[in-house]
């Protein structure tokens, strides 16, 4: 059987990043094809023929990484070296145990949904970027309260009066939407959560729809420092006539499963239910 050719991607501006990147080759290049390494994860290059990407950092390098490959996601295999790690959840010394299942192909893709966020300025798109986790809406400064229209299939669900308002897949709701009081959703499950930040008003939840739905986000007194952040990072600052777009994208998040590690096996290890946050 042909090995399967793998790129590793990294954060090579992190010495210790790339110091266990260097350690721990030796141990992927027995298992798989390694054809190349991508440490710039903002304006890397993948090579055409790769057949499996392994992430070597933590959460934040997987959504570079999702990033990165845009419209062409290859399955994904995240060794974990940052701390909560849910979407990186390989600790490095189960690697030598869990490469095998891979190339044998014992391990499952599971496809996570992933969005297209727009910017629409006087009924123009003036920007589309790929988002995996959230896009969220935030007050800035001078912190005043913002009310916030939710439009969904174009119709006007209703205004939040906010310190801000995030749009969260599954893959999100173990992030900023959780810390808002949002709900967890399984991962593998089609639709958004909607959790406004600190809502004025008590009766305000959150909100789980369908990802076929198009959701739209209007701010008509942002502001000066009222922003959109697509997954952690500033996307624009907002304008009254601004209208934020967000649809679910063609691309999917590939995302391998290994068998024997349960969905609520991750939560209750990584949120420590009943306990503390582990590292």
């Amino acid at each position: 059987m042909n090995q399967l050719r793998a790129v590793l991607l990294a954060d090579g501006s992190r010495p210790q990043i790339l110091g266990e990147l260097d350690r721990l080759e030796p141990l992927v290049a027995r298992h798989v094809e390694v054809i190349g390494r991508v440490l710039d994860l903002e304006h890397g290059t993948l090579p055409d023929s790769a057949e499996l990407a392994i992430v070597f950092g933590g959460d934040g390098s997987m959504l570079r990484s999702a990033r990165l490959m845009g419209e062409h996601q290859l399955p994904v295999l995240g060794v974990n070296l940052g701390k909560l790690g849910f979407l990186a959840h390989i600790r490095p010394d189960k690697l030598e145990a869990v490469l095998p299942e891979v190339c044998n192909r014992n391990a499952c893709v599971v496809e996570h949904l992933m969005f297209d966020c727009s910017l629409i300025r006087d009924g123009n798109v003036v920007e589309t970027r790929l988002g995996l986790n959230e896009a969220s809406v935030l007050a800035g400064p001078p912190f005043s309260i913002l009310d916030v229209q939710l439009y969904v299939d174009a119709e006007l669900a209703t205004t939040y009066s906010c310190d801000g308002l995030i749009v969260s897949t599954p893959v999100g709701s173990t992030a900023h939407s959780l810390s808002a009081g949002g709900p967890i959703l399984r991962k593998d499950l089609h639709a958004f959560v909607i959790s406004p930040i600190s809502p004025h008003t008590l009766t305000n939840r959150p909100v789980v729809d369908s990802a076929d739905r198009v959701f739209e986000l209007a701010v008509p007194k942002p502001n000066e420092g009222t922003s959109l952040i697509l997954d952690g990072r500033v996307m624009a600052n907002l304008r009254s006539n601004d209208r934020v777009r967000i649809e679910r994208s063609t691309a999917t998040f590939k995302l391998l499963h290994i068998p024997d590690q349960g969905y609520y096996r991750t939560l209750r290890e990584k949120l420590g239910w009943g306990g503390q946050l582990r590292e």
